[in-house]
């Protein structure tokens, strides 16, 4: 089992904002929902620095996480060379792993670092879900010119490696590759498509800015949302098949791209996930 973890306490040490977030204050619970209130980029979504929670040990109960993680799978950046560990439902349900998917404060920390374990069709590490169907048996697979899918986001970006300052925190994908991103190159947090930087959501990101986005695909529209805007702030015409969305951390650098003394687990890639939500009609 796992050791159990330090609450953090009310003094912290500065530490390299590229390695980890700044201090804020406490995140009001209203914002918790996927309905708070819309805000525009001048008015950001509270902010906090996440207090670890205590992982279970052989006394203590399991763990409930902060959203619905049924129709999910884990991809962890540990395991044997391209062959991550994956953990599937029930596992899922209750799973943490330290320091890689660990419940925080309102949400789940998800961290991949740079000398961490790839898959075979990718040179980057992610700790990151992949969407599920039938309680977590199957792997989703949906059209964009079929039905209304929709994946709603409540996030933010903690960390980011020391040399190359990339990270994605959640991403459509099809039956080829990647569709469309969320794309932090640090400060500047992108909407990716095919690996371009097609719209700038926050132009100075700052590490722990909580924000929200919102995939909607309907009719081979790629629809996205920032901060509950009204109105979707990109939208990609692209129809594709084999859909699915994928959320976490998504580490876009590797020990080939930093320097050899920061390769190790020391520097990483890190998102928080307050709420997480898809629905599909």
């Amino acid at each position: 089992m796992f050791d159990s973890l330090l609450i953090l306490s009310k003094t912290y040490k500065k530490l390299d904002v590229y390695a980890q977030a700044t201090i804020f204050s406490p995140i009001a619970t209203e914002f918790i929902t996927t309905t708070f209130t819309p805000t525009s980029s001048d008015s950001p979504i509270p902010t906090a620095v996440p207090t670890l929670l205590p992982t279970p040990s052989a006394q203590s109960v399991q763990i409930s996480h902060p959203f619905d993680l049924t129709n999910w799978k884990l991809t962890l950046p540990i395991g044997e060379s391209k062959n991550p560990k994956e953990i599937l439902q029930p596992e899922l349900a209750n799973y943490v792993i330290d320091p890689w998917f660990i419940p925080v404060t309102g949400g789940l920390r998800f961290r991949a670092a740079v000398n961490g374990v790839t898959t075979g069709g990718s040179k980057y590490p992610r700790s990151e879900l992949r969407e599920m169907t039938d309680n977590g048996k199957n792997r989703a697979s949906w059209s964009s010119k079929s039905g209304k899918h929709t994946m709603f986001l409540d996030q933010a970006i903690t960390a980011v490696p020391q040399v190359k300052k990339h990270v994605v925190a959640g991403q459509i994908h099809d039956d080829d590759d990647d569709v469309i991103v969320i794309r932090l190159d640090y400060p500047v947090l992108y909407v990716n498509v095919d690996g371009d930087n097609e719209y700038v959501l926050d132009s100075d990101y700052t590490l722990g800015k909580r924000f929200s986005v919102k995939f909607e695909v309907s009719e081979g529209q790629t629809r996205v949302y920032y901060n509950g805007s009204a109105e979707p702030v990109y939208t990609l015409s692209k129809e594709y098949s084999g859909g699915y969305f994928k959320a976490g951390s998504y580490t876009q650098s590797n020990c080939s791209k930093e320097e050899s003394a920061s390769c190790n687990e020391s520097n990483f890639g890190e998102v928080v996930i307050y709420n997480l939500a898809v629905s599909h009609q």
